[in-house]
């Protein structure tokens, strides 16, 4: 998008909402000086850019104390702006962002902070890679203009946007960039996005960085293991073509009290390297969680120039461990002990993608895996596992939007986060799209109807290759009206299921019906060690209903034929056939957000209200409003015609 594309977008946003978004204006590169010979160290001025020409003029002064960094070494400017690093020949030099400035950012509104210097070039890449960058310049020279946003801001933080195909790339068009558009962002300095920006095809990244501009925000990238160059031979080389479109694979930025982290905590490939049997140098290239020595180097050295009352913010994808993968290798990080040994009692805070679920792990919190895959059990501070933009991978039927539901695997409808901070405080909201703040939770009723119908599903699922041409044995319409129950159901044990999509080990849950007496309800998975507990009886029976019947499956046309039938996700697979469930894997047949209240056995005949409140770990409350109704039994569902009433 060209700028002056840009500014009438953000013009027209900030028109309709009246709000006013970060100066889009300041629009530049690092200034780089090529001379006649080839220095030995990096060398160069962080400078007050009062033209605001990207260039460091005569009459320009540096600014002191600002973070440098080669990749490994990290130094803080000197008076007069300058300093001095050992140089290599594959390195991203950049700084970090001080309180109280920022740097440039290209059309697209992403920072400019780094130099990418790569003497040779990528090899041959598909997506290309970096080109040579040639010998080392004589000066390499950043800007910065003053930026006074004081302690109190926001930054927007999405889970996986995971977009496989410019259809996808329409979808976050219509969810994050429609919500980017129109709503005001004046308060909020910052987007991160925490990897998986695409999915494989990272020709996609222009599109998606056009779309996401329009919000008028400065964005900050984490790579994902789909943002590897997938050709890599290297792990040196696999995240050179998001180096060249986003900067640095690690770095980090200062706003306010808080210092952000972003860290790359994918190795690709790790065949050879890492010692899992997914690593198998003879096998297919795979990737694994881990932290490699050079950037647990520079964190070291980066955490040195940083005070320890500073509020420490760490991105990165892979989560250090997760509730949804507890028993998985390669989706939790390998060398996590010499990670929280670097990071130490610090308070700190720890941002997640690729799981594609929300998770709240509080501090002491534990699940049966972590120890045993990557040697620490609970958590040593607070981390929240983002969810997904893409939700489940873009699968499910269309919504009132024209967006596939795409439930996650733990419940949770597709949100974002609003983490706002005040000093080293902070507080975090998830939102859905197209929701408010306010709504954080739905409520349904597991009942022995539910039960039966959710083992029907289960066993299909797991015996069959899904997508699959059979009919399965239960859909939806099977489940019937989900808030009618019979006399039965309660006599045989019926709950209310309340997933609260942001709910924490902090968080309390009550149920009433009808006005009456507060009925705690208990969250399904402690966190204290546990393993799983899944299946009917820990399932989420709403989004278990969403998740049931795929039926876009089943579109076919004449004219389109084979190419527009069902849909296609991941790379290219077609999810064709009969309208069936999701993958097993993908399914809510357990959640680490869930509550059960049992319902009493005596509820009358008619209609009844349920009312679900949470309390959450700052002491909001949120509320949830179902009517329901309990028969005798249940009443015929479809019209009653009697054709010889009207002969």
């Amino acid at each position: 998008m060209h700028h002056s594309v840009f500014v009438l977008a953000a013009t027209l946003a900030l028109a309709a909402t009246g709000s006013h978004a970060k100066d889009p204006d300041y629009i530049g590169s690092v200034h780089v000086v090529h001379g006649d010979t080839i220095p030995d160290f990096s060398r160069g001025t962080v400078f007050l850019d009062a033209n605001r020409n990207s260039k460091l003029d005569a009459d320009e002064t540096g600014i002191a104390g600002v973070m440098v960094s080669n990749g490994r070494e990290v130094v803080a400017t000197a008076e007069d702006g300058s300093y001095t690093l050992p140089a290599y020949e594959d390195m991203n030099l950049f700084i970090t962002r001080p309180a109280g400035y920022t740097p440039p950012v290209n059309t697209d509104l992403v920072p400019q902070f780094n130099y990418i210097h790569k003497v040779k070039g990528s090899p041959d890449l598909r997506f290309g890679g970096i080109a040579p960058t040639g010998p080392l310049p004589e000066s390499i020279n950043f800007p910065l203009i003053e930026d006074p946003v004081g302690d109190r801001f926001q930054c927007l933080v999405f889970g996986d946007t995971q977009a496989y195909t410019n259809r996808e790339v329409s979808y976050i068009r219509d969810t994050v960039g429609k919500m980017l558009a129109s709503r005001d962002n004046s308060a909020t300095e910052c987007l991160i996005f925490e990897g998986d920006i695409v999915g494989d095809d990272l020709s996609l990244y222009g599109r998606f960085k056009e779309i996401v501009s329009t919000g008028g925000v400065p964005q900050y990238y984490v790579a994902g293991n789909h943002d590897v160059d997938f050709d890599a031979t290297d792990d040196t080389h696999s995240l050179d073509t998001f180096r060249r479109e986003w900067g640095p694979e690690y770095y980090s930025f200062d706003i306010g009290q808080v210092h952000f982290v972003v860290l790359d905590d994918v190795r690709y490939p790790c065949n050879g390297i890492d010692d899992h049997p997914f690593c198998d140098p003879a096998g297919k290239s795979a990737y694994n969680g881990m932290i490699h020595e050079r950037q647990l180097a520079w964190l070291r050295n980066d955490l040195a120039h940083v005070p320890k009352d500073k509020l420490l913010v760490l991105n990165a994808h892979i989560p250090f461990a997760s509730y949804a993968d507890a028993m998985s290798q390669k989706r939790q990080v390998d060398n996590l002990a010499d990670l929280y040994a670097i990071i130490g009692d610090r308070p700190t805070l720890g941002l997640f993608g690729h799981t594609h679920t929300t998770e709240q792990v509080m501090p002491g919190e534990h699940f049966h895996g972590w120890q045993e895959i990557t040697g620490v059990g609970p958590a040593p501070f607070h981390q929240i596992i983002t969810g997904s933009v893409a939700g489940s991978w873009w699968a499910g039927d269309l919504n009132d939007h024209g967006i596939p539901h795409a439930t996650q695997r733990l419940g949770a409808p597709r949100g974002y986060y609003v983490i706002e901070f005040d000093g080293i405080d902070y507080t975090d909201t998830y939102v859905t799209f197209g929701g408010t703040k306010e709504e954080q939770m739905h409520a349904s009723f597991n009942t022995p109807r539910f039960r039966e119908w959710a083992e029907a599903l289960f066993f299909h699922a797991d015996t069959h290759e899904i997508p699959s041409s059979t009919v399965p044995p239960v859909t939806i319409a099977d489940l019937g009206d989900m808030n009618m129950l019979t006399l039965d159901d309660l006599e045989g044990g019926s709950w209310v299921a309340v997933n609260v999509w942001n709910g924490s080990k902090g968080s309390t849950v009550s149920v009433s019906i009808d006005g009456g007496e507060a009925i705690e309800a208990v969250r399904t998975q402690p966190g204290e060690g546990e393993k799983w507990f899944e299946g009917p009886e820990y399932a989420d029976p709403l989004a278990l209903a969403r998740q049931s019947t795929n039926a876009r499956l089943a579109v076919r046309s004449e004219e389109g034929g084979d190419a527009t039938a069902g849909f296609t996700t991941w790379r290219g697979v077609a999810w064709e056939g009969a309208p069936g469930p999701f993958k097993p894997w993908m399914l809510t047949r357990k959640s680490s957000h869930l509550w059960r209240a049992d319902l009493p056995k005596s509820l009358p005949v008619g209609p009844h209200v349920l009312e679900a409140v949470t309390v959450d770990r700052y002491g909001r409350r949120f509320r949830y409003i179902q009517p329901f109704e309990v028969f005798e039994a249940l009443p015929k569902m479809s019209w009653r015609w009697t054709p010889e009433k009207f002969e």
